[in-house]
C-alpha cells in the first residue's frame, strides 16, 4: 500500500527510483512531462537501448553462458538452447546486415515469423539499430499482412519462409509475397530465414535476400541510443474492439515496468525459467516471452505448439518438469481445452510439477469451474491480471513480489497496480457506490509503459480513449471496486445484457452455466426479446462423454441459472455446440454471435481461430428460433486509417 500510494501521490518520486532498474546511455532530465496529456511523456530526455537491456548488459555482467531462450517445439520434435552470448552474436550480426541495407533509427521493420528464436532475434536486432519493429502474428492471411505493411511502410521485411501447425506446413513465403503483390508499398528488401528442416523455399532474386547471406554483409554494430519516448513497436491490436489499431510503445517507460513486474507481480528470480505461453504477435509475447525475462535476465520457454494436439495433452506437464518452469502465465482457454481432452488429468500423472510456484492467466473471464480445475491438476495458486495491449502489462494483478493473498476473493483480478488509479463510472459520469457495475477507467496521467499513441493517427488515440471520459482513459471494460478495494472485470462493456432494464454481466451467467459437470464451454450472450428488451441466450459446448442428452443439459443449466442468479436473468434459451468462435489470443467473440442471431450481417475479425463454427452455430441458433435469415459472416478486410 506504501508503494501504491507513492506512485499515485508522487509519481515523479516513485519512478524517478525506479528508473534505474534499466541502463541509461544519458539520465532523463524530467521524470513526468504532462504538458501535452493524454500524451505523457516519462523520462523525457533520457536515452537507452532496449537490446543493450536485453542482451548486452547480461554479457558485460559475465552471464553469457546462462540460457536466455528454451525453444521447445513439439511440432518440430526439437529442443534448443539458447545462451546470452548466442543470442547477442546472432543479433549483432543481423543487425549488421540489416544495417547494410540502409536500416536505421527511426525505420520500420515488419516481422513475420512464428515462434521461433529467429523472431526474437529480428526484434533485438532491429531494436539495436534504434529501429521500430512491427510484429505480425504469423497466422494472419495476405490481406490482413498486406494492411499492416501498407500502414507500417517498413523499410525492410523479416519473414520465416514457413511455419508448422498440427497436421500441416504454413507457407509464410508465399503469404508474404501474395500480400506484396497486393501492396501499394514495397519494401527495399525481404530478409527470409530458411526453416531448410521443414521446407526449403525459392527465393525471389528481385526481392528476397536469404537470412544466412545476409549475415555476412555487415559489420556488428553498437547499440543506438533512442530517446525515451520513441517507439519501441507498433503492434496492431483486432479481434472484438474495432478495426486493428497500431499501438505505438514508448521505450523507456515500458523497459521499466517490465521489470519491476517481473519481480513484484511474478515473484520471478532471474536464475529461474518462466513461460508465457503465447505467441510473438500479442502483447504477452512481446512483453513476457521477448522483453520482460530477457531485461530480467532469466530463462524464457518458447513453446512451439497447442495444448493437446501437438502431438497429445501432455505437453505443458512434460515442460514445466523437463525445463524447470516456475511460473506460468497463460489464457483460460488453454486450460479448458487440456480439461476438456484430459479432464482427469490421466496425460499429466507421469510428470512431476514441483518446481512450479505458480499460474497466471489474463486475456480473457476464467469460470470458477476452470479456475478449480487447474488448481487442483496444477496443485499452486492460479492468479488473475488484467490487462490490454493498450497498456502494456498489468493494471489490476495479484502480486507475489507484494506477498499479496494468494487466495483472493472469487471472480477478482486483483488490486490495482502501482500508477494506477481505477474508478468505476456510470454513464453519466459520476462515481459508481462500492460493488456496483460501471464503466472501468483510469485517472490520468497513465504510468510508464503505456501506449503513447496510434501510429500515425493522434486524433483518432485522443477519439477512442480519451473523449468520453475527460481527465480519464476509457478501457471500455465493464466491472465494479469491492469494499477492500479489488477490481472485478466482468465483460467488454458491449456485452453487458439489459434484461428488462436489469443490467446483467455475461461472465456471471457464463459462470452458472460451466458449474455443469457436463459443460466444458459456454457462451452467453443478448438476444432481442419484444417485452424485456433483450434476453440472454447461451451456447454451451457439451463433455464428449455426457450420457445425457442435449436437451436435457440445456434443461439443467436453465435450472441452474434460476437457481444461482435468480428469475431476474430471464435465462430460457440454450442450446448445444461443437465449438464457439473465439480470437486467436482467446477472446470469445459475444458480439458477433449477438449480431449473427438478430439476422446481421456478421463481418469477423482476420483474428478469428476458426470462421467454421458459425455454420454449427447458426443450426443450435436456428432451433431456438432465432438466425433465420443471417447471411453467411464475411471476413474483414481491414482500413487502419479509419
Amino acid at each position: 500500500m506504501d508503494c501504491y500510494r507513492r506512485s499515485l501521490e508522487n509519481p515523479e518520486e516513485f519512478w524517478d527510483e525506479l528508473g534505474r532498474l534499466v541502463d541509461w546511455f544519458k539520465p532523463w532530465d524530467t521524470v513526468l512531462d504532462n504538458s501535452n496529456a493524454p500524451f505523457t511523456k516519462w523520462y523525457s530526455g533520457g536515452y537507452l537501448n532496449a537490446c543493450y537491456n536485453a542482451v548486452d548488459r547480461h554479457i558485460l555482467a559475465g552471464k553469457g553462458t546462462k540460457v536466455a531462450l528454451i525453444h521447445d517445439s513439439p511440432l518440430t520434435n526439437t529442443i534448443r538452447h539458447v545462451t546470452y552470448q548466442e543470442l547477442y552474436d546472432k543479433i549483432n550480426k543481423l543487425a549488421g546486415g540489416i544495417a547494410s541495407l540502409g536500416v536505421k533509427r527511426g525505420d520500420k521493420v515488419v516481422i513475420y515469423m512464428p515462434l521461433i528464436p529467429e523472431a526474437i532475434v529480428a526484434m533485438l536486432a532491429t531494436a539495436r539499430l534504434g529501429a521500430i519493429h512491427s510484429v505480425v502474428f504469423g497466422g494472419f492471411a495476405a490481406n490482413e499482412l498486406c494492411t499492416r505493411i501498407e500502414h507500417a511502410k517498413p523499410k525492410i521485411i523479416i519473414a520465416a519462409n514457413c511455419g508448422v501447425e498440427p497436421g500441416k506446413i504454413i507457407p509464410y513465403l508465399d503469404i508474404l509475397h501474395n500480400a506484396l503483390c497486393i501492396s501499394k508499398w514495397k519494401p527495399t528488401c525481404n530478409v527470409i530465414f530458411q526453416r531448410s528442416k521443414i521446407l526449403t523455399s525459392t527465393l525471389k532474386e528481385k526481392t528476397d535476400l536469404d537470412w544466412d547471406v545476409l549475415q555476412v554483409l555487415g559489420e556488428p554494430v553498437d547499440c543506438v541510443p533512442v530517446e525515451a519516448n520513441d517507439p519501441l513497436y507498433i503492434l496492431y491490436t483486432s479481434g472484438t474492439t474495432d478495426k486493428p489499431k497500431g499501438v505505438q510503445r514508448p521505450i523507456g517507460g515500458h523497459l521499466v515496468i517490465l521489470m519491476y513486474t517481473m519481480k513484484m507481480i511474478y515473484g520471478v528470480n532471474p536464475d529461474e525459467v518462466w513461460w508465457g505461453a503465447s505467441d510473438l504477435g500479442w502483447v504477452v509475447g512481446h512483453s513476457y516471452i521477448c522483453y520482460g525475462p530477457l531485461l530480467y535476465g532469466a530463462t524464457s520457454v518458447m513453446y512451439e505448439g497447442k495444448p493437446d494436439r501437438t502431438p497429445d495433452a501432455e505437453q505443458y506437464y512434460r515442460i514445466i518438469e523437463q525445463h524447470r518452469v516456475v511460473s506460468l502465465f497463460s489464457v483460460p482457454t488453454a486450460f479448458r481445452v487440456l480439461r476438456r481432452t484430459d479432464p482427469d488429468c490421466e496425460c499429466g500423472k507421469k510428470y512431476s510439477l514441483k518446481s512450479l510456484r505458480s499460474i497466471f492467466i489474463a486475456g480473457e473471464h476464467c469460470d470458477l469451474e476452470t479456475k478449480g480445475w487447474i488448481e487442483k491438476t496444477f496443485k499452486v495458486p492460479v492468479l488473475n491480471n488484467w490487462w490490454q495491449t493498450e497498456t502494456g502489462s498489468a493494471v489490476t494483478a495479484t502480486c507475489m513480489g507484494f506477498k499479496h493473498s494468494l487466495n483472493p476473493p472469487k471472480f477478482t483480478t486483483g488490486l490495482p497496480f502501482v500508477g494506477y488509479n481505477i474508478k468505476i463510472l456510470q454513464p453519466d459520469g459520476t462515481e459508481c457506490q462500492t460493488s456496483k457495475l460501471g464503466r472501468i477507467v483510469l485517472k490520468l496521467p497513465l504510468p510508464p509503459g503505456n501506449m503513447s499513441t496510434l501510429y500515425g493517427n493522434n486524433e483518432l488515440y485522443k477519439k477512442i480513449y480519451f473523449s468520453k471520459y475527460p481527465g480519464y482513459y476509457d478501457t471500455m471494460d465493464a466491472g465494479y471496486k469491492d469494499e477492500n478495494g479489488y477490481i472485478y472485470v466482468t465483460a467488454r462493456d458491449d456485452d453487458i445484457i439489459n434484461v428488462a432494464g436489469h443490467r446483467i454481466s455475461t461472465s456471471s451467467l457464463e459462470d452458472a452455466v460451466l458449474r455443469h459437470p457436463d459443460v466444458m464451454d459456454a457462451a452467453v450472450f443478448g438476444v432481442p426479446e419484444p417485452t424485456k428488451g433483450q434476453v440472454p441466450l447461451c451456447l454451451f459446448v457439451p463433455r464428449a462423454e455426457c450420457a445425457k442428452s442435449n436437451v436435457k443439459v440445456a434443461a439443467e443449466i436453465i435450472q441452474n441459472i434460476r437457481n444461482i442468479v435468480g428469475p431476474i436473468a430471464s435465462f430460457r434459451l440454450a442450446a448445444p455446440v461443437h465449438g464457439l468462435p473465439r480470437t486467436r489470443s482467446g477472446k470469445t467473440m459475444r458480439k458477433a454471435l449477438a449480431d449473427f442471431a438478430k439476422n446481421e450481417l456478421v463481418v469477423l475479425p482476420a483474428t478469428i481461430e476458426d470462421p467454421s463454427v458459425f455454420k454449427d452455430v447458426r443450426r443450435a441458433l436456428q432451433s431456438l428460433g432465432y438466425a433465420l435469415n443471417t447471411p453467411e459472416p464475411i471476413t474483414e478486410k481491414n482500413d487502419l486509417n479509419q
